[in-house]
Formats: structure tokens, C-alpha cells, sequence
């Protein structure tokens, strides 16, 4: 196994927004586990690789934003365990001038030193990305290679994410986790026990998040709050980096601005609204993605916007 298992610790957050609450919150440091294949990424990827390897392939081909966690965790986790990389990047004004793009971009500056090559598509062909049609386009050009999908979510990522919870976990009344194609929490979901409730953030607008996870979970001991995701998928507010900042302060706990950062939110949130029944104890996931943060932070710069410290 190229990745080997590990457990994350458990911190317990004080913060000073919900102290008076009778509520014990945690958080599981999943960011923690690797300083570039961080968090759900390391869960996710770690099946994947073997798989690959099982298959004799050399190459991993995967798809992704500009500033995707997924495309700089798999830039890494091939770097580090010999796999060459593709990452098939959405928008394609990004390849007119590449060294310019790499340049500006740190996630894809990331990347690019981590040896991964670019192939930067339409929006349009970005929406057809797992038709065969354009898979095989893909192949026609770069050869054979081992499909990870965008997000990293197929049944080999949801089984990794299966390992987060371990055995002392199952003392917490409820788990959250924030979610983006659902891999991370429909693992959560089948790791938990029928006693626990599972809470999901979504960063993205849209209810299709509900028959992803369905396809993949048993388990009914879950909801979604949709409430928290400031407009959809790395759109962001002053309240929100305010908030990260001040959690940060306070706890020395970094949050990123497109998932952690929405989902302790939205936590906090409904913890000051008294959602939780008294004595209820939390444990959220931290699933990463702190590598987002400079990029982030240069669009918070371009609108004037306070940055995250």
C-alpha cells in the first residue's frame, strides 16, 4: 500500500462565540496527516493508487479547478510515489499563456513543480468530461492512464474515507463534515454508528448532493444543511473571512475558505441557535484544503477584501 493508515488527532475547540453553550465540540485534524496529500485527499487517493499500481498503470489523469485541492493532492501523491500526472484544468484562456498562468496560480505553480503536465479545456468540454467520447480524445492524446474523477470520489475514495472514524470516535453524538462531490461523508456515513448523526455542509448550491451520497451509503443517520455555502463553490464573504480569522485566534486551528471555513460556520451557527440538544457532543472533520488559502487570498486582494490570516 502506497499510503499507509493513520488516525488524526482530536483537538477540542474553545471558542468564545459558543462558550456559554453546553455543547463540547472537537475537531479531527485530517489536515494533519501530510503536509501535501492532505486531509480527504489522503483518504481518498489512497485506494486509488494501489489500484492503479494493481492495474501496472504509470500514468494518473484527473480533472480540477484552477486552484482544486484535488489537482495539487494528486500532483504530490504521484510525485511521491512515481506516478506521472495529467491534470485536465477547466478553462481554457489558462493555456494561452502557460509559464504566465503557472506563474500567477499558486495551486498550479504547486503542481507543475510536483511534474504535472496541464491540459487546459473549454467550459463547455469541461461539462462532458466523462463521456466516452472524451475520455477517449484524452487517451488518443496522452495514452494509456488510470482515471481518478473530479473530486477524487468513486467507491475505492469513499472506502478510504471510511478510515477516518476509528473506535474512540464513536463516543461523539454528532459528526460534520463539509462537502464537495460527497465522497468524504458518504464514508463518514458508513463508518458511523447508528446512535451518531452525521451533518454535511455543502459548498456548492443544488440538492443533487443527496443521490450522490445515496449511491454510495445504508445508512439514513445523515442530513444536509444547505445553508452555508455563501453563494455556492469558492464564493466567500467579509462575514465568512472574518470569522475564519477570529476562529483561528482563538483556537490556532486554520480553516480554508471554500469547505472548513463554511462548515464550523455553520456549526457555530447552529450551536448559537440551540440546534443541538444541551450536552451534545460534536466532532468535526477537518478535511484539508489549506493549500487554497493563497490563492484565495489573491482574489480577496484584487476585490479589496480583508485577507485570511
Amino acid at each position: 500500500m502506497f499510503i499507509e493508515n493513520k488516525n488524526s488527532r482530536v483537538q477540542q475547540v474553545f471558542f468564545s462565540e459558543i462558550e456559554k453553550k453546553n455543547i463540547s465540540l472537537f475537531i479531527k485534524r485530517e489536515d494533519e496527516l501530510h503536509p501535501f496529500i492532505s486531509g480527504n485527499k489522503y483518504r481518498k487517493l489512497k485506494y486509488n493508487l494501489a489500484e492503479a499500481s494493481r492495474q501496472k498503470k504509470q500514468t494518473l489523469l484527473t480533472f480540477g479547478g484552477a486552484y482544486s485541492n484535488h489537482i495539487a493532492a494528486t500532483a504530490a501523491a504521484g510525485f511521491e510515489f512515481g506516478f506521472k500526472t495529467i491534470g485536465v484544468i477547466r478553462g481554457d484562456e489558462l493555456g494561452k499563456n502557460i509559464p504566465k498562468t503557472i506563474e500567477e496560480n499558486p495551486t498550479l505553480r504547486f503542481a507543475s513543480q510536483h511534474k504535472m503536465n496541464f491540459e487546459f479545456v473549454t467550459r463547455s468540454d469541461y461539462r462532458t468530461k466523462t463521456s466516452e467520447t472524451f475520455i477517449s480524445k484524452l487517451k488518443e492524446k496522452f495514452g494509456d492512464f488510470y482515471l481518478v474523477p473530479e473530486g477524487g470520489t468513486n467507491k475505492l475514495a469513499v472506502k478510504g474515507c471510511e478510515e477516518i472514524l476509528v473506535e474512540e470516535d464513536k463516543k461523539y453524538d454528532v459528526i460534520c463534515s463539509a462537502i464537495g462531490t460527497g465522497g468524504t461523508i458518504s464514508g463518514i456515513i458508513n463508518s458511523t454508528q447508528p446512535t451518531q448523526q452525521v451533518i454535511g455542509f455543502p459548498a456548492l448550491k443544488g440538492d443533487f448532493l443527496n443521490t450522490d451520497i445515496k449511491k454510495y451509503v445504508k445508512n439514513n443517520n445523515w442530513q444536509l444543511h444547505t445553508a452555508y455555502s455563501f453563494g455556492g463553490y469558492a464564493k466567500v464573504s467579509k462575514e465568512l473571512i472574518t470569522f475564519i480569522n477570529k476562529f483561528k485566534t482563538e483556537t490556532n486551528i486554520p480553516l480554508d475558505p471554500v469547505y472548513t471555513g463554511k462548515m464550523m460556520f455553520g456549526i457555530v451557527d447552529l450551536i448559537k441557535k440551540d440546534f443541538f440538544k444541551s450536552g451534545t457532543k460534536i466532532l468535526a472533520i477537518h478535511t484539508g484544503g489549506l493549500q487554497g488559502i493563497d490563492g484565495m487570498n489573491l482574489h480577496l486582494k484584487k476585490k479589496k477584501l480583508p485577507q485570511i490570516i
